[in-house]
């Protein structure tokens, strides 16, 4: 956490998760309960802070990646990089219950009835503190995909809120088996849209949208469909820093 005047400045990450569809790609988002300090009623990626646990050495032969391609990533997220993928990849699973992991047959993870009832108790006992994601990855054989999330950029919310984040956003495809879900707690409604789609609702008063939101919809919204989105992140070498400056690391 970074010591500034006016409100602490919490590490976070978040994951914009998209899906293919016709006639732009979809983006999954959830929308904030009404009494949230931070974002209430607003519509936003998965994603929150970086927790302790996430900082933790537990996730030895837990992870898959980086891969080679994703060296620039890593090199711009600095010191303390594998905290961020891990801290996405927990909130994402908290908040919308995506599961980004590949289970032991090597691929993404599948739920049946029976799995997504038992993920579906781990998720709540995650979001109560009662089990960490290197448990639930150790108890299911899963090793969790950073291979699969590329690094986008980071923003730093400026000065004047109650709350302040320096937050990395991800990016990746959703899994092909999962529905994603908001967790009825601090998130009360989930939809999938298209960025273009989002951006029209958000001119009508419609949508609501934090200004950070909107940015990164419009540079999604460059993208016409899934494969030219995520080919963009696969090979992004530029990792731009946007809001008030801070000491990277």
């Amino acid at each position: 956490m970074l010591k500034t005047e006016g409100a602490p400045i919490h590490p976070a990450a978040t994951i914009i998760i998209a899906r293919d569809a016709k006639p732009q790609f979809e983006i999954f988002m959830l929308r904030r309960h009404h009494t949230s300090v931070f974002a209430g009623g607003m519509y936003v990626f998965p994603g929150g802070r970086v927790d302790p646990d996430d900082r933790s050495g537990d996730y030895a032969g837990l992870v898959v990646g980086p891969a080679d391609q994703q060296q620039k990533q890593k090199i711009a997220l600095g010191h303390d990089w594998q905290q961020y993928w891990l801290a996405g990849i927990r909130e994402t699973f908290e908040e919308s219950g995506f599961m980004l992991a590949y289970g032991v047959d090597g691929k993404i993870v599948t739920f049946d009835a029976e799995s997504h009832d038992r993920f579906a108790r781990y998720r709540r006992l995650l979001h109560a503190r009662e089990i960490t994601l290197a448990e639930i990855c150790r108890r299911e054989r899963l090793r969790l995909a950073l291979d699969l999330i590329y690094f986008f950029n980071r923003w730093i919310t400026p000065p004047g809120g109650p709350r302040r984040f320096d937050t990395r956003f991800f990016i990746t495809r959703a899994p092909a088996s999962q529905t994603g879900l908001h967790d009825g707690l601090e998130t009360v409604d989930s939809l999938w849209i298209s960025p273009a789609a989002a951006l029209e609702q958000e001119k009508r008063d419609e949508f609501q949208l934090m200004t950070v939101t909107i940015q990164q919809l419009s540079q999604c919204n460059q993208y016409q469909n899934l494969d030219e989105f995520l080919r963009m992140a696969a090979h992004n070498q530029n990792f731009p820093t946007h809001g008030s400056r801070v000491p990277s690391g």
